[in-house]
């Protein structure tokens, strides 16, 4: 068993301000996307302009934050934010859904296409890669904050996290960050770099988050199950990724079959 390093949440005291890893990883995730947005935009085959990238990051941050929030209240936790209205500004205490934030995305990027003339997944395609970093940085600072643990397990690497009771978990934050931060970058960064098929990115971005947020609910502890008849073991994370897989992979089809009708028709 590996002992959790138990990290401060507070990066920094200033005064009565206090700044939080949770949200600093947040910054990371929005700082990475517009460098490696700002070096993507300048392929000849990308929809945007360098300068274009930062209105872009700005429209998707806004478009996270309060999908994101608002995904967690409605998705997992509605209840107890009817208790107490107030806490739903506490976003430093975490409490974000990916799904929700997800929502938000979409909704910002529509928005932004429009506003710059051009169509929706030309822009979903340009962003996917650049998400995965920040899905990674966020991981990591559930990791921080102590929430999100796995289930519990005997393997060498488990870890008892402070408020997880005293039998050691899953570290199914790591892993998360792992396969939905880095696995998915590499994949998705290698396949941008050349043309492809518009829409294909952003299903191939929906099938491989979706299998593997699906394959981790296994092993993370669960928010809730859907409790669909029949699948009870289904947890609110794979009913919400499962969609997400079936989305993904009919995205791919229609890209590369639309791809090449326009190629028999040349």
């Amino acid at each position: 068993m590996l002992t959790y390093p138990d990290i401060d949440p507070v990066a920094l005291h200033l005064g009565p301000l206090k700044i939080h890893w949770y949200g600093l990883m947040y910054l990371i995730g929005f700082a990475a996307a517009w460098w490696l947005g700002t070096i993507r935009a300048k392929a000849p085959h990308t929809p945007l302009k360098p300068e274009q990238v930062s209105d872009l990051i700005f429209y998707c941050a806004m478009g996270l934050i309060i999908g994101a929030r608002l995904g967690y209240i409605l998705f997992y936790n509605f209840s107890a934010y009817v208790e107490n209205p107030m806490a739903i500004l506490r976003v430093w205490e975490g409490g974000m859904s990916f799904h929700g934030g997800l929502i938000g995305v979409i909704i910002a990027i529509w928005m932004f296409s429009r506003k710059i003339n051009q169509t929706f997944f030309r822009i979903t395609d340009f962003i996917v890669p650049l998400t995965a970093i920040g899905i990674c940085a966020g991981r990591i600072g559930n990791f921080i904050n102590g929430e999100l643990w796995g289930r519990v397990t005997d393997v060498p690497w488990a870890m008892v996290f402070p408020n997880g009771g005293d039998l050691p978990r899953h570290p199914s934050q790591l892993y998360e960050a792992f396969l939905e931060g880095i696995v998915l970058f590499i994949i998705l960064w290698i396949y941008t770099s050349k043309p492809r098929p518009t829409m294909a990115a952003s299903g191939l971005f929906l099938l491989c988050y979706g299998i593997f947020r699906f394959s981790v609910e296994f092993v993370r502890n669960p928010d809730g199950y859907v409790g669909i008849p029949g699948l009870q073991w289904l947890t609110i994370g794979q009913g919400l990724s499962a969609p997400m897989i079936f989305a993904g992979a009919i995205l791919m089809v229609l890209a590369y079959k639309r791809a090449g009708s326009v190629a028999t028709q040349k």
